[in-house]
């Protein structure tokens, strides 16, 4: 079936949710509790391949909770129940036979707050392909080369790679941390809060980067800032509640929203 432009999909749509062709991830009846409280309400979404995706809503609304989902980082927390389907490139995330490691190698994660390892900077772009098995420093030399200037940083730092992580600025911090993602080649990046510490500058730098990776990666981010979803996001979802209120074009959800509720949060009423 042949693919269609984000104009198009947004007049395709159905009801409030966009027609997406050929998805990279599918979220079907999502239900997550901790312990006995609910923390995600039957959600169900798509998102295309090399596009940008957002979720945004107030905080406590289950934004990061729906993006952890996505590599299972909610199995690393105590009392967790989830049900529903989470496939991405087709796969169930939570099937059995699932490993979790190779999930997150094609799953990367980007956190609000850059954690470099207290190591090089080289040896942070090449930590993931030393798991995987690279060892051949003429090959790690062109895979950190490579993510550094995937994620726009190579010529801030080539003459300091082996100078610590520890010693860069924030922004530059945050981008070494996509350079980490990026260096294992994922499906799809995601994204919780990745400006959420930096000054305007770097957060336009981030911006910028984004856009620039979503030719390569299917990216998913969780934001606060609805002025940077409207910037840089194809796809939007808010959320209230753990319930997935309104999913469309993010052009179309800002200026026209289908929910009274969407509409109460973009403009302000509350959040």
């Amino acid at each position: 079936m042949a693919s269609v432009s984000i104009a198009e999909e947004s007049h395709a749509s159905a009801g409030n949710a966009p027609i997406i062709e050929s998805p990279m991830v599918e979220i079907d009846k999502v239900n997550l509790w901790y312990g006995a409280k609910q923390a995600l309400r039957d959600v169900t979404m798509s998102m295309s391949k090399h596009r940008i995706t957002a979720y945004i809503g107030p905080s406590g609304c289950g934004k990061s909770t729906l993006l952890r989902c996505l590599n299972r980082m909610n199995d690393l927390v105590d009392g967790v129940r989830i049900t529903g389907t989470i496939r991405i490139g087709g796969t169930d995330v939570y099937d059995p036979n699932q490993d979790v490691t190779e999930l997150r190698k094609r799953v990367g994660m980007v956190f609000q707050k850059s954690n470099p390892f207290p190591k090089s900077i080289f040896e942070n772009a090449a930590y993931g392909p030393r798991i995987l098995g690279v060892s051949s420093r003429s090959d790690l030399e062109g895979i950190v080369e490579r993510s550094l200037r995937g994620a726009a940083l190579w010529d801030e730092v080539h003459d300091r790679l082996q100078e610590s992580a520890l010693g860069l600025s924030g922004g530059q911090q945050q981008r070494l941390c996509i350079a980490r993602a990026i260096a294992v080649e994922p499906d799809v990046l995601l994204m919780d809060e990745p400006c959420s510490a930096l000054d305007p500058i770097a957060t336009a730098k981030i911006e910028e980067l984004m856009l620039e990776l979503k030719n390569s990666y299917t990216i998913v981010i969780v934001t606060h800032n609805m002025q940077q979803a409207a910037r840089v996001s194809d796809y939007t979802g808010f959320l209230l509640l753990g319930e997935l209120v309104e999913f469309g074009v993010t052009r179309d959800l800002f200026t026209n929203p289908h929910e009274q509720r969407t509409e109460d949060y973009i403009t302000g009423r509350f959040g």
